[in-house]
């Protein structure tokens, strides 16, 4: 007989029209949609066709008429400000509606972006459900960006307003934004109208009279109403790293978003209206974005925005702290927190200074998580530890264990079912299926769910090239694994150049780019190798030009300095070895993925078309040197 899980992942693949057809009966539409799935120009499908909604209208106006007005919808928690504050849904809907008033005062309307680049505080959240409530598209970029990478994403997204805060806050170390802001503006071409600013008071900012204006200037504008756009209009926009450098701009939704994250949260994460969910997360990831601002609050939950460090100084029991003192039911967040904290805490002393008797269920993702790190977890916190699969182009997980659906047995090391929506195969090269238990290209057979990407900002060409073409009528993860006999899916990591820091998808590709404009660098290669805290870090290997000026050792310490500023601390670049040359490839190509075995100490064959193998007992040997393991 069929579980529950079975029979809702039986009817998605089969017939999606009628299984997301009751999903969305349970959102709130100003106009019912005149087809439920457009398929005339594949792959770019269309959910929800002729529909009309407002994603602010449904995260927070929707409560408010409904009697849920004065439940708590935020709670800001900020160990660095020592400062906690909670907004129910009609103060959180008056902010937002204060701050769409004065978006609108200064021209912004349906259609315009906004790139909004602050820390983790309210305004941020308040910024974001403001642009979705007047039709504009918001463009969240990480505070932890320097003004190179910040610089793209305005130049690429060409916002009529920036929103941004005077600094932001690292544990007991001041990050002055502006300084940021105003460098990244300098680099572009496109230059924002307006600049406004939220004046922290731990690093007050003078601000530029024509350009700027103050956040509690702009807030006294008067309230702006929904705006009704279209279920296939853009909700939002947001970069992810892509193989060049480039970043890609990831365009969401409107109505396939509300009703596949409305769907997740009862069915994925079993949580219920007026229950407290924490994504520990950060709003300028994917992660912030649907399960910080939308998830929870189209739900009806209290969502937590924390601003801190979750684990290490000053506070290694920063997560029980919040989960007691908040009454937590569902944590979400990546498995390297846990990695840390079980450094910092193998016993779990801290664990049981608090009370974590509401505490019922923890999901990992972001990166592949170890079995150790699952069963560690499991062991201390006594609830189910659910690893999940997603990306920045999907918006929510491809894989999971559904619990609000149906607990099934949790299997340890990247291992999930797929979500009811998501049709997982396995391909070889050429594209046929690879039997159960072998490894291959992990792809999504079309079309995607409601709630994935719809395109690229500006460049369907990508779009189709980048994430359909290999495998036409699939979705291309770049993710390679294998699906074992009980249907599990076991995601084994990345079959491309970008590498997984801590949960952040960065680019090799980039890093590369910085350490090639050194003065005294004629060639250099970045690959993720093996962190037991992160996951995955760059190291960097450099060939110097003939002559060059400086020690190896001065150029190692001025590539580190150099990607921390123009890429950021996010980056975690603190390693690099200067060679006398690369393994590539007759053709050219660096063998990256050669290295990374090589610092992993994985078994490896050397590649037939090296040109010189030699090279790869040099690298060993330079690596052994560097404290990695010979093999």
């Amino acid at each position: 007989m069929q579980g529950a899980y079975e029979r809702a992942f039986r009817e998605a693949v089969e017939d999606p029209e009628a299984f997301w057809g009751r999903a969305a009966e349970n959102v709130p539409w100003y106009r019912h949609y005149d087809r439920l799935l457009n398929r005339d120009h594949p792959p770019f499908y269309r959910w929800f066709e002729g529909g009309s909604v407002n994603s602010c209208y449904a995260a927070l106006d929707i409560h408010c008429e409904n009697g849920g007005g004065d439940n708590v919808a935020l709670i800001y928690d900020s160990p660095v400000t020592d400062t906690r504050k909670k907004y129910t849904y009609r103060e959180l809907r008056d902010c937002a509606a204060r701050c769409a008033g004065g978006l609108q005062a200064l021209g912004v309307v349906k259609g315009d972006r906004v790139v909004i680049y602050m820390p983790m505080i309210p305004e941020a959240v308040i910024a974001m459900l403001a642009c979705a409530r007047i039709g504009a598209i918001h463009s969240v970029v990480f505070g932890g960006f320097a003004a190179r990478e910040l610089a793209t994403r305005i130049e690429d997204a060409k916002p009529r307003v920036i929103m941004s805060a005077s600094c932001g806050i690292e544990v007991a170390r001041i990050i002055p934004y502006k300084p940021l802001l105003d460098g990244a503006i300098d680099l572009c071409s496109h230059k924002p109208s307006v600049c406004v600013i939220v004046q922290r008071p731990q690093c007050p900012v003078r601000l530029d009279p024509v350009r700027d204006v103050s956040w509690d200037t702009f807030m006294t504008a008067a309230p702006a109403a929904c705006v009704p756009v279209e279920a296939t209009d853009p909700l939002y926009l947001l970069y992810t790293s892509g193989t060049t450098g480039k970043p890609k701009g990831v365009i969401r939704d409107n109505g396939g978003h509300l009703v596949a994250l409305n769907w997740s949260m009862k069915n994925i994460y079993g949580i219920r209206p007026g229950e407290v969910f924490w994504a520990a997360s950060d709003i300028g990831w994917v992660v912030g974005h649907s399960y910080i601002v939308y998830g929870p609050l189209f739900y009806g939950c209290t969502s937590i925005l924390y601003e801190g460090k979750s684990v290490g100084t000053p506070d290694p029991g920063a997560f029980w702290r919040v989960i007691a003192e908040h009454k937590v039911s569902v944590l979400f967040c990546a498995p390297t927190a846990f990695r840390a904290i079980r450094k910092e805490d193998p016993g779990g002393d801290h664990i049981r200074k608090y009370d974590l008797s509401g505490f019922r269920m923890l999901f990992l993702a972001g990166e592949r998580c170890d079995p150790d790190t699952l069963h560690w977890a499991e062991e201390q916190l006594n609830v189910p530890v659910i690893d999940h699969w997603w990306q920045t182009e999907t918006g929510w997980s491809i894989g999971a264990n559904c619990a609000g659906l149906e607990l099934l047995p949790v299997r340890p090391g990247s291992c999930t079912k797929p979500v009811p929506g998501y049709d997982v195969r396995v391909l070889d090269a050429r594209g046929a299926d690879v039997p159960a238990g072998e490894t291959g290209n992990m792809v999504v057979k079309l079309p995607l769910p409601p709630g994935c990407f719809t395109t690229l900002y500006n460049n369907d060409t990508d779009y189709v090239k980048t994430y359909f073409s290999a495998y036409p009528g699939y979705y291309l993860t770049s993710d390679a694994g294998f699906i074992d006999d009980d249907g599990y899916l076991w995601i084994m990591g990345r079959t491309d150049d970008i590498i997984n820091i801590a949960g952040h998808r960065l680019s090799t590709g980039a890093m590369e780019e910085v350490l090639a404009s050194h003065p005294d660098v004629a060639e250099c290669a970045v690959a993720g190798v093996h962190d037991p805290i992160k996951g995955e870090v760059p190291l960097g290997f450099v060939v110097l030009k003939a002559g060059a000026g400086r020690t190896p050792g001065q150029v190692v310490s001025e590539l580190i300095a150099m990607v921390r500023q123009k890429i950021g601390p996010i980056a975690s670049f603190k390693a690099a070895a200067v060679v006398k040359r690369l393994p590539k490839t007759r053709s050219g190509k660096i063998l990256r993925g050669t290295i990374k075995k090589i610092a992993d100490g994985v078994a490896y064959s050397v590649p037939a078309t090296i040109d010189d193998p030699a090279i790869l007992d040099e690298i060993a040997e330079t690596l052994h040197g560097m404290g990695y393991p010979r093999r």
